[in-house]
């Protein structure tokens, strides 16, 4: 525990809380700080200015990222005959149908992403208890309910990151590794701001990006000038 509070004291010096950093300071003063003895996760916070209690308030999208995740992704993909074959063809990790549905029902979920053809989600559908909360429930508006099953698993391999906001209008993302060069990792933000940009709901009010800061799995969270970012939205 002490060794703990070593690390975390050493991590926070010489960051100030209050001030708002450029991106790119922000991210070499993360990245001086991992230095965990895995590859960290670097993550992005976003709060907005929406209450996503309010349907025409929600926010939900997917970022393909420039530079990757860095991420090995395990996709799963409920089709049948020709679209399973695609499937397998295009790298997917799991394919099936009522195979699939009975694997997930009886508590055994080994992947990440999920996709499915629209021709089987009502089958998929009765995963909705089991998946939903997971956020791996397939939907259309993110791109995993379709018939291109080789492009949405292509995708989910190359570095898709699905977003969606929280009750407290945060929006999280994993955008890279610490090992990640500080100008990939600052490109991938800037394109995983720009989709939640994108996605802006008809019924947000006022300033939509309010805040913004970068953190690391073991490292402490740095706030990052909107400027630097997005333009003023």
């Amino acid at each position: 525990m002490a060794t703990n509070g070593k690390r975390i004291r050493a991590a926070n010096e010489g960051i100030d809380r209050l001030k708002l950093y450029p991106l790119d300071e922000a991210l070499a003063l993360l990245k001086a700080r991992t230095t965990a003895k895995f590859d960290e996760t670097i993550e992005v916070a976003i709060n907005l200015g929406v209450d996503p209690r309010h349907a025409d308030q929600m926010v939900r999208g997917v970022c393909q990222l420039p530079n990757g995740s860095g991420r090995t992704v395990r996709v799963a993909v409920f089709a049948r005959g020709a679209k399973a074959d695609e499937a397998k063809a295009a790298g997917a990790d799991i394919v099936g149908a009522e195979d699939l549905l009975e694997i997930v029902q009886g508590g055994t979920i080994e992947f990440d992403r999920c996709i499915a053809t629209p021709d089987l989600m009502p089958l998929v559908g009765r995963l909705g208890k089991v998946l939903g909360p997971r956020g791996l429930m397939p939907n259309p508006k993110v791109g995993t309910v379709t018939m291109d099953v080789k492009g949405a698993v292509a995708a989910a391999k190359g570095g898709a990151v699905e977003f969606r906001v929280e009750k407290a209008g945060i929006i999280h993302g994993g955008i890279g590794k610490a090992s990640f060069e500080a100008d990939k990792l600052a490109e991938n933000i800037r394109a995983f701001v720009d989709a939640v940009v994108k996605a802006k709901p008809t019924g947000a009010k006022g300033t939509y990006v309010q805040r913004v800061a970068v953190s690391s799995t073991m490292g402490p969270g740095i706030k990052v000038d909107t400027a630097t970012v997005t333009a003023p939205v």
